[in-house]
């Protein structure tokens, strides 16, 4: 039986849209597997692993009969992948076998049947749902995704905190070490009436939309309920459960009160960084600021003994400070934002930093001090 034949573009894109999230080994194969569905001239795509599913459609596929069945993500993409730009690909469905024909390329595919695919239940009642644009909500990620942690015991930081409140959207994340915060004002009808919410999105589902959002003004339509989002942009519709757990209180986190300031080019200490870390030691990764009268010392050693010194001119004429930081909690957060200046607040040696951009309050970065 002929699936459908079209364009390989045709099946890239949309399948390239919904495998990030397919593992290659899984308890359950069939979530290896990516789910085909022609119904008519659309071709649908979904693809699963039970706690994110992302769903695609595309026009184009006037061929063939109405179908479905499911086939190895990973390995129909490396196919698609590897044909030429602009090949015709049919996918012919026969004894639960997917042969997959290409120019005088021709592949055999094990399947497994359609019905057996689990599909995630989408939460009923209560929804509340709001628009933003997909380069408003992708700038939100990245000035705060990188704090996330990493398969911490405290399952409640290995994601990131949106907050829905009086018209605003909040993003939180903090691995113990460090804290992002970022927001944003919502606009639209009603949006100042929505009621205060809380979530805590899975860290796949963050990396997955950063992959996917555009950096452009489309639409990217939240619906919120209280256990998932969905997400709608494009032809795509990505659904997420959301970790249940109570996320640290962040307004106790970010310094209230700091006394020295110091302002300088985030560039030039980008840059700076970069040279001092070539010499710290691996383990540790540790650097050393050191203020005083407009200049800034950075300073860097490992256990061979080789040291790396940078000297900064900088805004500042406050206490003197030596204190040391993770030299990538700092490149983390110089790499995500793009203002010209950075201001640092601090206190002493063993309170922690707060890192803010000029003229910008829906920014800040809290990062504390480690012993060098």
């Amino acid at each position: 039986m002929l699936l459908i034949k079209a364009s390989r573009e045709t099946f890239l894109a949309p399948l390239q849209s919904v495998s990030g999230i397919v593992e290659k080994r899984h308890t359950l194969p069939i979530l290896s597997n990516v789910l085909l569905e022609k119904r008519g001239d659309q071709l649908t795509l979904l693809a699963t692993d039970i706690e994110i599913q992302i769903t695609t459609s595309t026009g184009g596929a006037e061929d063939g009969a109405d179908g479905a069945v499911t086939v190895g993500a990973k390995k129909l993409q490396d196919i698609l992948r590897s044909l030429p730009e602009g090949t015709d690909v049919s996918l012919v469905l026969e004894d639960k076998r997917l042969t997959v024909r290409g120019g005088k390329s021709r592949f055999a595919l094990q399947t497994l049947p359609a019905e057996d695919f689990p599909r995630m239940a989408l939460s009923e009642g209560d929804t509340r749902t709001f628009t933003v644009t997909q380069k408003q909500f992708r700038q939100l990620l990245a000035q705060t995704q990188y704090a996330m942690a990493a398969q911490d015991v405290r399952y409640y930081l290995n994601g990131l905190l949106l907050l829905v409140d009086g018209g605003e959207l909040r993003a939180v994340a903090t691995d113990g070490h460090r804290l992002a915060y970022a927001s944003m004002a919502l606009e639209g009808e009603g949006v100042a009436a929505l009621p205060r919410q809380e979530m805590i999105l899975p860290r796949k589902t963050v990396i997955e939309l950063n992959r996917l959002l555009a950096d452009s003004d489309e639409p990217l339509e939240l619906a919120l309920t209280p256990n998932q989002v969905r997400f709608t942009f494009g032809n795509v519709v990505l659904v997420s459960k959301l970790i249940d757990g109570k996320f640290p209180d962040y307004e106790r986190v970010i310094p209230a009160q700091l006394r020295n300031t110091l302002t300088l080019e985030r560039s030039t200490l980008l840059s700076s960084l970069v040279r001092v870390k070539i010499l710290t030691n691996e383990k540790f990764s540790g650097v050393r600021l050191v203020a005083a009268d407009n200049a800034l010392k950075l300073n860097a050693a490992n256990a061979e003994q080789e040291e790396a010194q940078e000297e900064l001119e900088v805004a500042y004429s406050g206490e003197p400070l030596d204190v040391g930081f993770n030299v990538n909690y700092l490149l983390d957060v110089l790499n995500n934002t793009h203002a010209e200046t950075i201001e640092w607040h601090f206190n002493d040696a063993n309170s922690s930093a707060l890192i803010t951009l000029p003229g910008n309050e829906r920014f800040k970065y809290v990062v504390m001090p480690m012993r060098i």
